[in-house]
C-alpha cells in the first residue's frame, strides 16, 4: 500500500478512539488545516460539559486571545449538552463566534452571513424566553455588535478583520 507525505496509508481517514471520521490536522488559531508534521495551536476538547458561567469564561478567553473557531467549538459544546430550552441561544452564539471566524478569514460574504444568523438566533431565543440577558450574556449588546460587524464586513469597511480586536464582550457590552 502506497503512502502520503505524512506516513499515513494513502486513502485512509483520521479516526477518533470510537472510530468516528475526524481530521487529526494541526490547526492554526483561525481554526484552518496546516499541513500534517506543522505546529499548530492547541485544539479544543470536544464533548466537555460545562456550566454556563464556564462555557462563558472559556469562550470569552479564546475570542480574547483572537481565537473565535475556538470559542465556537466551546459554545457548540453547550448547545449540544445543555437544555433543550436553551439550544437556539448556545447555537447562535456558536454561530456568532464562527463568522467572526469566516470574517477573519477573509471571507466577508460568509463571516456576515454567519453574524447575521446567529444574532437572529439570539433574538428569536430572546423573545420567545421573555429572558433578556441569560447567564449574563449582554443579549442586546451581542446582537447590536454582530450586526454592527456583519455590515462592516460586507461593506468592506471593515478591512481586514483582527479577531481580537473586534471580539465581542459577551457580558457587560459588545
Amino acid at each position: 500500500m502506497s503512502s502520503t507525505s505524512s506516513g499515513r496509508p494513502a486513502g485512509s481517514r483520521d479516526r477518533d478512539s470510537e472510530g468516528r471520521a475526524r481530521n487529526a490536522r494541526p490547526r492554526d488559531g483561525l481554526g484552518r488545516p496546516l499541513p500534517y508534521g506543522a505546529e499548530g495551536v492547541p485544539r479544543q476538547p470536544e464533548g466537555i460539559v460545562r456550566t454556563p458561567p464556564e462555557t462563558l469564561a472559556e469562550a470569552q478567553a479564546l475570542l480574547d486571545s483572537g481565537r473565535p473557531f475556538h470559542a465556537h467549538e466551546v459554545f457548540e459544546d453547550a448547545w449540544k449538552s445543555g437544555p433543550a430550552a436553551e439550544r437556539t441561544l448556545w447555537r447562535g452564539l456558536a454561530q456568532l463566534a464562527v463568522g467572526l471566524t469566516h470574517a477573519a478569514r477573509g471571507n466577508a460574504a460568509g463571516g456576515a452571513r454567519l453574524l447575521r444568523r446567529g444574532a437572529g438566533a439570539v433574538s428569536e431565543w430572546t423573545a420567545r424566553s421573555g429572558v433578556r440577558d441569560p447567564h449574563g450574556l449582554d443579549t442586546a449588546g451581542l446582537v447590536a455588535w454582530a450586526r454592527n460587524l456583519a455590515d462592516a464586513v460586507d461593506g468592506g469597511a471593515a478591512g481586514t478583520v483582527d479577531p481580537a480586536e473586534r471580539a465581542p464582550r459577551l457580558r457587560g457590552g459588545a
